[in-house]
């Protein structure tokens, strides 16, 4: 019998400017992760914590990841698993869902960048596709392009 595959779920802010850009942090891998895990691009957000619910893990990861305390609104844009996995103390792996909002911020919020980033631009939306290929399925990032 095969044995069915453990997931993390997590909430991710798609979030554009007035023009269409779209916000992406480049990770600090070395903040979370141990090992050959290469830097790459995402978008805010983060797995959901016990006892929160969605919209109040998003604006946690929102606020925790660019420095923003109001979200004017968000609105479910897509769900799909992650080409990343989580590493488990066991040494085994989780697969990791992300819930995908497109989030609303203030027109003229600054973006910080926290301590779990290296980088933070505004791209366009096939830039932003192209960046975020390498934890985000076709099924996402073709959304975007």
């Amino acid at each position: 019998m095969a044995k069915e595959k453990i997931f993390q779920v997590g909430v991710k802010a798609l979030i554009e400017n007035e023009v269409g850009n779209v916000l992406v942090f480049k990770a600090d891998v070395t903040f979370e992760h141990k090992g050959d895990v290469k830097p790459y691009w995402d978008i805010p957000g983060g797995r959901i914590k016990e006892g929160q619910n969605v919209e109040q893990a998003l604006k946690r990861e929102v606020e925790e990841e660019t420095g923003i305390k109001k979200i004017e609104s968000f609105e479910f844009f897509s769900a799909v698993i992650s080409n990343h996995e989580i590493p488990l103390d066991d040494g085994k792996k989780s697969g990791l869902v992300l819930m995908i909002y497109k989030v609303r911020i203030p027109k003229r919020a600054r973006i910080y960048l926290s301590e779990e980033h290296i980088g933070v631009e505004w791209v366009d939306k096939k830039e932003a596709a192209k960046r975020l290929a390498d934890k985000y399925p076709p099924e996402f990032t073709n959304l975007l392009s």
